[in-house]
Order: structure tokens, then sequence, then C-alpha cells
């Protein structure tokens, strides 16, 4: 395989920064789900930790370097789940912790980012505009600037998901992943496709948020105007090309999905696997659902990879009329 940026001798020394709580999250095959699907499914749950998503993995590594460094300032933009994460992380290691985020993001992430102790600003915009904010404050304050995706860091802690998972038995034949910014598929592809190549990297999409998908359909930087998807944790605008130079050289494909099957996906993570997901975290059974015959009778691990979710929104959803893909 051609070099990314990732490295995986960093990977592995990450799990001897990041707190045990975010590794060795479970994983399991989940018959009742096979069924409906059609082949084999196994599940990495990535919410089982106290901040509900896997970026918690990521931000140790950032946190535990600013905190060796005698850093004690920092600011990110996030969707809410990255907020969270480095909320928690910073407080754990002493330090300021600022998250910008746009007012229309999910409450419950935003309330949980407040509860956490960081300062958290709100921009009338969406997630890039949130991007810009952060970054005018990192210049004018002169603070460390936490971009996820584009910082190493954030790749090579959710990389160490890759590295659970290729230490399986049995093994697997391909792992569907949520794509947003990069940081999940970027980091577990690297691993996979290093130690396991034979196994299938496919990172799913919504429709309506298809900047990264087109990216790396085209081999260039596609950006588009807005984003209409239920799914906000992975509902950004403008790839970083970095980052799309690297999930190029570990997807073997990028896939899109309707808003409709990942309603019937966080439905199915439910009825069957007991699981209360975000949309996001449904993206793998929503690309199961679109194209059975190209699963049918492989062993496929989902990356379960985040559950914070309004409850209102969520009993929306899930407790409507039930939708067919």
């Amino acid at each position: 395989m051609q070099e990314t940026r990732l490295d995986i001798t960093r990977i592995r020394a990450a799990r001897r920064v990041i707190d045990p709580i975010f590794l060795d999250t479970p994983l399991y095959r989940c018959e009742a789900l096979e069924p409906g699907l059609g082949c084999t499914v196994s599940i990495k749950l990535e919410t089982a930790n106290p901040v509900r998503s896997f970026k918690g993995r990521g931000t140790e590594v950032v946190a535990s370097l600013l905190a060796d460094n005698g850093s004690r300032d920092v600011v990110c933009a996030s969707a809410g789940n990255l907020g969270q994460a480095l909320a928690w992380s910073g407080r754990g290691r002493g330090l300021d912790v600022t998250v910008v985020a746009s007012r229309f993001a999910t409450v419950a992430k935003l309330d949980r980012i407040r509860a956490l102790g960081a300062r958290l600003e709100l921009v009338d915009g969406d997630h890039e505009m949130a991007r810009e904010r952060a970054a005018a404050i990192a210049r004018h304050d002169g603070i460390r600037l936490v971009e996820d995706s584009l910082d190493i860091e954030t790749c090579e802690g959710a990389a160490t998901i890759g590295l659970e998972l290729v230490d399986t038995v049995p093994s697997f034949d391909a792992v569907l992943i949520a794509l947003g910014g990069g940081a999940l598929a970027t980091g577990v592809g690297h691993v996979v496709k290093s130690l396991a190549p034979e196994v299938e990297v496919i990172c799913v999409q919504p429709l309506g948020a298809p900047a990264m998908t087109h990216s790396w359909r085209g081999r260039r930087v596609v950006t588009t105007d807005s984003t209409d998807t239920i799914a906000d944790g992975v509902a950004g605008r403008r790839p970083i090309p970095a980052v799309l130079d690297d999930l190029l050289l570990v997807a073997d494909d990028a896939v899109l999905v309707q808003e409709a099957s990942i309603i019937a996906g966080m439905r199915m993570l439910l009825g069957h696997a007991g699981l209360v997901v975000e949309p996001s975290a449904a993206l793998g059974i929503a690309a199961i659902l679109e194209d059975r015959a190209r699963f049918a009778d492989r062993h496929v691990v989902t990356i379960v990879c985040g559950s914070n979710v309004d409850v209102d929104a969520y009993h929306h959803w899930v407790g409507g009329a039930p939708r067919t893909p």
C-alpha cells in the first residue's frame, strides 16, 4: 500500500495514552439482524464509553500531547461528538477547552459539552462556519486548534479501532465505515489495508451530504453549497485535501445512501440489537439494505460510531410509519 499520513507504530503507541475506557469496545456477531440483511453481521460498538462515540480515542491522543507540552488552551469546531470528547479528555488533563458549534446542532450534544466543562460558542450557520470561527479564535488567542480529520492524532486515535478489528477471529470480508470528515474512515482503513488487505473497506455517506464521496470518486476535492440529512455527524461540505489523499489510498469504495434507509437502519438496530443510535451510526446498515446482493453470504462488520441523539427527534424518526428503502 502507498504511504498515507498515518503510521502503524504511532497507532499502536496511541493505545498506551488513550484511557482504557475507550479501548476494546464490544465486537460481536448480531444474528438477529442477519435474516433482514442476508449476510453475517458483526457490530463494533463505539458507543459504550462516557462520550458515547468513537471520538474519545482521538481526543485522548490530542489532550495527552498538549498536557505533555504544557499547553492549556485548545479550541475545536464540532457537530457535537468531537466537542464532547475533547471536553472530556481536556477536563481530565486540566485543559481549557473551547468548542464552536452551530446553534442548530443536536441540543443533547450541546448540553453535554457544557456539562463537561467546556466553553461553548454557537454560530448562526452550519459546521463549516463553525470551523471558520474556531480557526479565527485560535489565530486571535494564539492557542491550539484541533481540526478533526486534518490533525493526524484524530485519525490515529480512531485507527486503534482497526487494530481491534484485525485481531479478531474469525476474520471478516468487509468493514462499513461512516464517512464524514474522514478521521474514522482513513484511520480504520489504513490499519485494515496494512494488516488485512483482503478485507474490503467501504465508506458510507448520506446522499444529502455527499461531498467526500464525490471527492473520492472524482479523485479531487468537490465541495457542496449545502447539506440535507438527519445524519448531522457526517454533514460536511468542504473536504480537506490531505484527508482525501489518505482516503484515496485506503478506501475500496464510497457509497451514498438515502435518508429512508438510514431511518430503517436505526429501526433495525433498535428492534434487533437493542441499540439506540444516532443516524450516522446506522449508515452501515443502510448500505446493506440498499444493496443486499453485494453483501449476500459475506461477513460484514459495521462500526456503530455514536449514540448522541435528540430523544424527540429519535422518536419522530424511529417511531413513525416504517419506510422501506
